[in-house]
């Protein structure tokens, strides 16, 4: 069974139609923590001793929050800044970290075809996302490709927000059963383009 931590960043979740009901879910699975950073931490008095250890106690650290300015929400740079510092999860003796895995779980307001080269955004997800890639190899963890809800803002118009969140929950619960291929995940542009062919019969 792996320790799934999920660390949510949503700093209006009044008005998250998607994000809510996602993490709603992950916090009913048994085996995943759930941390909302911005309740934690509303004036960002991020405890960096407390973070640490429960990083320490987990596996797989998810980075869970809507894509905002083809980045994430503040105060998870401000997590990583304070938290992942050197000695701790980088540096000679920084190996608190190592060989955990990481991923982000985004949604995104726009439609999958708008996260390629010739999109709207004019590069894949995956690129955007290169910095959380780049800080998962120098703390020593396997990054692996982003969980991506694509084209979020007409979920709920479309009644697809209850599928969306029914496709998360398995894939968590696949998650802490270790049923996850992550050879396989860490290559992939997204987990979602093809969700079923990364997740592994179970064992027994």
């Amino acid at each position: 069974m792996a320790r799934v931590l999920t660390l949510f960043a949503h700093p209006r979740l009044d008005r998250s139609e998607v994000n809510a009901p996602m993490f709603a879910a992950a916090q009913a699975i048994k085996g995943v923590t759930c941390i909302d950073l911005y309740a934690r931490y509303p004036q960002f008095d991020i405890d960096i001793a407390r973070e640490q250890s429960v990083l320490r106690d987990h596996d797989v650290i998810i980075l869970m929050h809507p894509l905002y300015w083809y980045a994430a929400p503040a105060i998870i740079k401000e997590w990583i800044d304070l938290v992942l510092e050197y000695g701790f999860a980088y540096g000679a003796d920084g190996t608190a970290l190592r060989g955990k895995v990481m991923f982000n779980a985004v949604t995104c307001g726009t439609p999958r075809a708008g996260y390629t080269p010739d999109g709207i955004n004019r590069a894949e997800l995956r690129t955007l996302l290169m910095t959380f890639e780049r800080t998962a190899e120098l703390c020593h963890m396997r990054y692996i490709a982003p969980y991506a809800t694509f084209d979020a803002s007409s979920l709920r118009a479309e009644n697809k927000v209850s599928d969306t969140v029914a496709q998360w929950e398995n894939f968590l619960t696949a998650l802490v059963h270790d049923q996850i291929d992550f050879h396989k995940a860490k290559d992939a542009l997204t987990l979602t383009d093809d969700l079923q062919s990364f997740i592994m019969p179970e064992n027994g």
